[in-house]
């Protein structure tokens, strides 16, 4: 082994025994991780009037629940911090209430408008509603005056109602109206509860891990997800306890003014209250308001602060799920360096030992198998690429379709063979082929010689008007023609053909007694040939057309050049054919003596129904 080899090995090995030593260090994902403290935010400079954080923060986080687990917590974060919003709504409007802004001189102003808007409207109101009421009672050009009127009023009511509404905006933006400012900022806030409902998850959650491997690199992105949840949950949850911390302190400020309000105020139990002026009842009766609301807000503020403090615990757990999560994908991804390693340590090793081993243990007379080493060598690194690609960036994502696209291509590039091999079992059936049989396939004539899982070999022979006679080729076909084309078997049962005499006798020669005579002796000689025929045709068809079938044979008698033709058709064996023909044709010869006829010899095979059977 060469020295960079021997470096590139053990530096592979020494990141081999790390990657042990981490997979066996994160094995235990049960247990979850912690992490460091992280520094607070610094807060606003200018508070809001209603705090809507930490149901901002619970929406924000509600998309990370991948377990059913976490979507619980998830569920229960938005429940809480929607009710935590909601009290400090109502703490916001009780403090707008009690305690309104000091009046500025922009303020002052802009009430002074509002008021004299509200008066103006309130006028034309009343004055809408007078005319109307004259209106009702009213009848000829009366009614139509009181309309116009009516319709006037009206006209100047909409602008008038504009320029209100603007004014009240105005007061809002200028902070001299805190109370509208918080129910607009409410009426936000439930629109948007009831677009999405405060326990509703994102539908892009993503789904939690299986036991599929999906790479080196989908498993550190999942990591580096996973610490960013972490990071997340772990300022949310820091959120949290801040401001409980910050509520426990506004609500021991509050509880101070209120047990010094308590000590100074004069309730209506004092007997120099009952018998005070009205106003001093009054102003008793408003203070002794002020200090319930106070104690409804110190009691709203308890209520927050236990809201607080249980997000807080549920960030804190939420916290220890995504550090299980964490350590399971560190563990994941130290394992698939792992395999990669050990891929690596396999290609380099298995290169070195072959170096070793073709030029050290063979022979310099073996050393011609180099090219073998070279392949082996190749092979490897070739096989090494990609089981590395594969541990890298895992399956395709579309495995199942790239599996199928492939399968349809070998489909199309191998219809004849897989299409010859189904023809295999369609050649073994019932309507089949056997060795042996005499077939003609495509046009070509032969005998059977071999029926394999794809093809068919045929040994040629002559054609059927022929003697049939082999030719000494082989041919042969893929068995798909037994699905897509056609093939004919004359090996079928009896192997039936017909055949044709034809004989010219002189014109003045009477034709009927001859014709009678040649009937008679064919009928005779093919006697047993057509009852074993019409047996089984009649077998064949299955049927009552059968019964029309009939293999006696037929005479024609038809003028011809040099006299009178006498056609004679008969049935016979394939296989008999050219022996039967020729003892007809003597027997005709004695019958008519050489003097009184001529026999022409050539003969036809017409195509009949009852011809060898076609197979498909």
């Amino acid at each position: 082994m060469k020295a960079p080899q021997k470096i590139l090995l053990a530096s592979l090995l020494l990141l081999l025994a790390a990657a042990v030593a981490g997979v066996f260090l994160t094995r235990d994902t049960g247990r979850p991780a912690t992490l460091r403290q992280q520094q607070n935010k610094p807060a606003s400079s200018q508070a809001p009037l209603v705090d809507e954080q930490p149901l901002r923060t619970a929406r924000s986080l509600a998309p990370l629940a991948a377990t059913a687990e976490e979507q619980t917590l998830a569920k229960e974060t938005l429940h809480i911090a929607d009710h935590d919003v909601d009290l400090a709504f109502a703490i916001a409007m009780r403090q707008a209430t009690e305690n309104p802004p000091p009046p500025t001189p922009e303020t002052r102003e802009i009430v002074k408008r509002l008021q004299d808007a509200k008066k103006t409207v309130a006028e034309e109101q009343q004055e809408v509603a007078n005319l109307t009421n004259q209106l009702a009672g009213a009848s000829g050009a009366r009614k139509e005056k009181l309309q116009e009127d009516v319709d006037e009023v009206k006209a100047q009511l909409d602008p008038d109602l504009d320029d209100l509404e603007e004014t009240k905006q105005e007061l809002i933006r200028a902070g001299g109206d805190l109370r509208a400012r918080i129910e607009q900022m409410k009426e936000a806030h439930e629109a948007v509860q009831h677009e999405g409902g405060p326990t509703v998850l994102s539908s892009g959650a993503p789904q939690p891990q299986t036991s599929f491997r999906r790479g080196l690199a989908a498993d550190l992105a999942e990591w580096s997800r996973l610490r960013n949840k972490m990071a997340m949950l772990f300022s949310a949850r820091t959120e949290a306890q801040d401001k409980a911390q910050s509520l426990a302190r506004q609500r021991k400020e509050l509880k101070e003014q209120l047990d010094t309000k308590r000590e100074k105020a004069v309730t209506l139990r004092d007997r120099s209250v009952r018998k005070a002026a009205p106003k001093q009842q009054a102003a008793a009766q408003e203070a002794a308001r002020h200090l319930s609301e106070e104690r409804k807000t110190l009691a709203d503020f308890d209520k927050r602060i236990g809201d607080e403090q249980e997000l807080g615990d549920i960030y804190s757990r939420w916290n220890e799920l995504a550090g299980a999560q964490t350590r399971a994908a560190l563990h994941r991804v130290l394992l698939s360096l792992f395999w990669i390693l050990v891929v690596l340590v396999v290609v380099v090793g298995f290169s070195a030992w072959l170096d070793h081993f073709f030029f050290k243990q063979l022979s310099p007379d073996r050393r011609r198998l180099v090219t073998l080493r070279t392949v082996l060598r190749v092979t490897m690194q070739a096989v090494g690429v990609i089981a590395g690609l594969l541990l890298i960036f895992g399956p395709p994502a579309q495995l199942a379709t790239i599996i199928g696209l492939a399968g349809a291509g070998l489909t199309i590039a191998l219809k004849d063979f897989i299409v010859g091999f189904f023809g295999w079992f369609v050649l073994m059936g019932k309507n089949g082929i056997r060795l042996g049989d005499w077939v003609e396939i495509n046009g070509v004539s032969g005998e059977v010689m071999e029926i394999g899982l794809f093809r068919t070999v045929l040994l040629e022979t002559g054609n059927w008007t022929d003697a049939g006679r082999p030719t000494g080729r082989r041919v042969t076909f893929v068995n798909s023609f037994a699905i897509e084309g056609h093939y004919f078997n004359f090996s079928t049962t009896g192997q039936w053909l017909w055949d044709e005499l034809q004989i010219v006798i002189p014109i003045r020669t009477d034709p009927y007694p001859i014709a009678d005579a040649i009937r008679k002796t064919v009928a005779t000689e093919t006697s047993e040939n057509a009852r074993l025929a019409e047996q089984e045709w009649q077998r064949a068809t299955r049927s009552q057309e059968a019964s029309a079938f009939t293999a006696e044979p037929a005479i024609i008698i038809r003028p011809a050049a040099l006299g009178m033709e006498i056609s004679v058709r008969y049935i016979t064996r394939a296989n008999e054919r050219h022996k039967l023909r020729s003892k007809l044709y003597h027997e005709v010869v004695q019958l008519m003596g050489h003097k009184e006829a001529t026999v022409r010899s050539a003969a036809e095979i017409t195509p009949d129904p009852a011809a060898p059977e076609e197979t498909a």
